[in-house]
Formats: C-alpha cells, structure tokens, sequence
C-alpha cells in the first residue's frame, strides 16, 4: 500500500463518523448511509489527495451529494412502504446522548419532522443547523448558490420549527420516565400506563409488511394505554425487554427467544412520554446489537 493510499485512508477514517451522521440524517436509514459511504471512500481514493485543500468539506461535499441522490430514490421506494414507514434505528454510545444538540437532531422525533421537508432542503437544514457549514460549503454540495441556500434554510427552518419536539427531560427525569412506561407495559396496568403518557402521545409501528404492526398512528392517552395494555408485545417467559439508547434517547429493546425482535424509541417530554416509535421490521433491527458512534 502506498503512502498517498495510507494518507487517504487516514483521512477517511478520522472523519468517518461524521460522514456517517451527515448520510444518516439525510436518510434515516442506517443501510442506505453505509452505502453512500462506501461509494464516498471510492470517490475519495480516486483523487489527488494533496490538491484537495480542505479534504473535510471535500468529504461532506461528495457525501451530500450521494446522500441527495439516494434520498430521491428513496422517495419512490417508500410509497411503496407496507404501512408505516419509521427510521432505522440505531443503538447509539453513551457519548451521543451527551451531545444534546445531536441527540435531538438524530432522535426518531426530529428525523420524522425532518421526512416532511424536501430532499434539498432537508440537506441544507441538516448541513447548516447540525454541522454548522457555512452558506458557501453548503451551496457547493447541493448546486445551488450562497443566496438560494440562504432562502432554503431560512425556509426549512421555519419549517421545522414549527413541528419540531419540544425539549426534552433532564437525564434524571428521563430514566424516571423510562423505568415507569416499562413496569407499566410490562404489567399492562392501565392507570399506570395512563400516568406515564402524554395527553397527545403518538404510538407508531413499523412492520416493513413483514411483521404484525399497527396500520396506522394512535394518537392519545387513552387509545395509546389500551393498546399496551392488552400487549403491544406479548409478555412472556420467551420474551424479555430492556433499557437501552436508541437514537441518542431512552428506549427498549424486545427480544424473542434471546433475538432481537424489535426496538421502542420513546421521546420523553417534562417526564411523560409524547412518543412511542416501534420497529418491527427485520430488516431495519441489523445495528441493535452493537453500539454506532456518531458525530458533528
């Protein structure tokens, strides 16, 4: 392996996480965010390395890019979706959910909100309010100029605004929470469950068509409480549930026969919980078992 080969595969390596985040949150899928990856670091050792003055943005500028186009097949391919569609999630490093800004920008809460904008204009929030690039890097990767980002962003911000969470609970209160919705689903008390729950509480399942899950979103105390409590997931000796970080927040990971049959993401506002993201699909539980390190 030549030193040039060496220096550029340093480089990647050193950014790696970073590009991963970019991909991911443009994405929502962890798989997809793997692939633009791969085809970066193609991309990437087929340059001139030396000439490359600013090799970081260069990186995030050609993962942009590929994360666009993704994006825009991903489009199609999820008004074909089997029911509803909900990022892959990821069992993140402790070190994750200590970066706040990041916890909440990769959260399951924020990359829904972040569904409803366009794939440029996702792009241009994600690159400007995560990353915190400049006009003109962002205007490089995505083929508009300063002056148009300068509008997408201002758009796509209050666009997100105006659906985006609410802060969430102190650490404390948050595994509070946490312990309370699990003794509460595991016992399937109603007024326990009923205590826990946000007024506005979201359930959604996500079964990809290849697991039993709800058709549609739940929305209510009430209606959500019911439904856990005759058993969202059947509880039983063969099935068992656990405290983990999904997505850089609280979360619990079911297993069936000591295989990971599903992961609940909840979102926790002022010690109730507001949202229950449940994924069932197979094919998007690969990464609960080891933990993905993330960056800005």
């Amino acid at each position: 392996m030549s030193a040039e080969t060496d220096t550029g595969t340093a480089v990647f390596v050193r950014h790696r996480n970073l590009l991963f985040t970019v991909a991911y949150e443009m994405l929502g899928s962890a798989a997809d965010a793997e692939d633009v990856l791969q085809e970066t670091w193609l991309r990437w050792m087929a340059v001139d390395h030396a000439a490359v003055a600013g090799q970081r943005a260069y990186l995030v500028r050609i993962t942009t890019r590929l994360a666009l186009d993704r994006l825009r097949h991903l489009g199609r391919r999820k008004e074909t979706y089997v029911g509803p569609w909900l990022p892959e999630p990821l069992l993140t490093a402790p070190d994750v959910a200590d970066d706040v800004e990041l916890a909440e920008s990769v959260s399951m809460a924020m990359l829904l909100v972040l569904e409803t904008l366009g794939p440029v204009e996702r792009a241009v929030f994600v690159l400007r309010e995560v990353f915190d690039l400049g006009y003109g890097e962002i205007a490089e990767a995505v083929g508009k100029s300063p002056a148009a980002v300068r509008q997408i962003a201002h758009r796509a911000r209050s666009h997100v605004a105006a659906r985006r969470p609410r802060a969430g609970a102190s650490p404390a209160d948050t595994r509070a929470a946490l312990d309370a919705f699990q003794r509460a689903v595991e016992t399937g008390e109603l007024q326990q469950l009923l205590d826990i729950l946000a007024p506005d509480v979201v359930a959604l399942t996500d079964g990809g068509g290849q697991r039993h899950a709800l058709p549609h979103p739940v929305v209510g105390a009430d209606k959500v409480a019911r439904l856990l409590a005759v058993g969202w997931w059947r509880r039983d000796a063969e099935r068992t549930v656990e405290p983990v970080q999904v997505n850089g927040e609280p979360g619990l990971l079911v297993r069936l026969d000591g295989r990971v049959d599903g992961v609940v993401a909840l979102r926790i506002e002022d010690g109730r919980v507001t949202g229950a993201y449940h994924v069932r699909n197979p094919e998007k539980l690969s990464r609960m078992e080891t933990e993905i390190s993330m960056s800005r």
